[in-house]
């Protein structure tokens, strides 16, 4: 029998066939999502075009936004502003949960049936529709959240974070919902990327006389800390698109204002607002603040693969 390789049978030809062609199947569907990707990106560009004439780049650092037709003036900073800041605040508070439930799922402190049922709960997060996200917080977070949000704002009320009276609706009740969404997210890559580590890696260091924590936190963390970075670009990559539930939470108020406790507005959530009712150049305007949505993720996606390229380079 000829053999491929030494101990091992060759494959047959109709199955090299097919191996071929997925191949090529697998090509065809790549080629495709670029092809697509590529012509989202010259549609907005394109109808983007007029407000980019009329307002250049100075768009991107106005807070001027007057839809009323004849008086039209637009800016996006404020909008910008809620993007990264919302994104952000979301990531702070997600990234530490789910770190410590990817270790607590990961390593043996409770029983295997335990630690499937906790996981099948955690990734359950992730299949909750965006708007069911904002109706919990709207019947739920925000009533639950105000009495911390007065008494932030009497006892802090000098941080200009905290600097204005609490109204229900605003940055930190969206923050908290996104944080909520993309825990599922971060929390399964960084659980992944710790289980996916070689067991030779934790007996050797054990072997060596460390403790446990001691082999988590020298030996673990920072083998599976590309993983566990991929993740939390990802994560900020959701935070950055969410629309629905932030829409819902966030007051989409188009001014500027640095308080949590204050509305406010995010790229995402003005276009899903406006979208509908716009004309003229008031659509190629929200065309502009998509193409910069686009943008922004897509530097996220690249920092991230810099990233992460750079600590297998360290670790490896």
């Amino acid at each position: 029998m000829t053999t491929a390789l030494a101990g091992q049978p060759s494959r047959s030809p109709w199955k090299r066939r097919i191996d071929q062609l997925f191949i090529r199947l697998t090509q065809v569907f790549a080629v495709c999502a670029g092809v697509l990707l590529a012509c989202m990106v010259l549609v907005m560009a394109w109808q983007s075009v007029p407000a980019f004439q009329r307002f250049g780049l100075s768009f991107i650092f106005r807070s001027a936004w007057n839809p009323v037709p004849g008086r039209e003036d637009f800016g996006v900073f404020p909008m910008l502003y809620g993007t990264l800041v919302s994104s952000l605040l979301a990531l702070l508070i997600a990234v530490p949960l789910g770190l410590g439930t990817a270790i607590f799922l990961s390593e043996d402190f409770i029983p295997p049936w335990s630690r499937l049922a906790i996981s099948f709960l955690v990734e359950l997060l992730a299949a909750i529709p965006s708007v069911v996200y904002g109706l919990w917080g709207i019947f739920v977070l925000i009533p639950l959240l105000q009495p911390v949000e007065r008494w932030l704002h009497a006892h802090l009320g000098w941080i200009p974070l905290f600097g204005t009276e609490p109204v229900g609706l605003g940055m930190l009740p969206a923050s908290l919902v996104l944080a909520m969404m993309v825990l599922p997210i971060f929390t399964a890559i960084a659980k992944d990327s710790l289980e996916a580590l070689p067991p030779e890696l934790r007996q050797a260091s054990v072997a060596l006389g460390a403790t446990r924590w001691w082999t988590l936190f020298r030996v673990l963390m920072p083998a599976a800390l590309p993983g566990i970075v991929g993740g939390a670009i990802l994560a900020l990559g959701r935070a950055l698109g969410e629309t629905m539930a932030v829409t819902m939470l966030i007051g989409n108020a188009n001014q500027l204002n640095v308080s949590l406790l204050a509305p406010a507005n995010t790229i995402a959530s003005l276009l899903a607002n406006q979208f509908p009712e716009a004309r003229g150049i008031h659509v190629s305007a929200l065309m502009y603040a998509a193409l910069l949505l686009m943008l922004m993720t897509l530097l996220v996606n690249l920092l991230a693969e810099a990233i992460i390229a750079r600590l297998k380079a360290t670790y490896e």
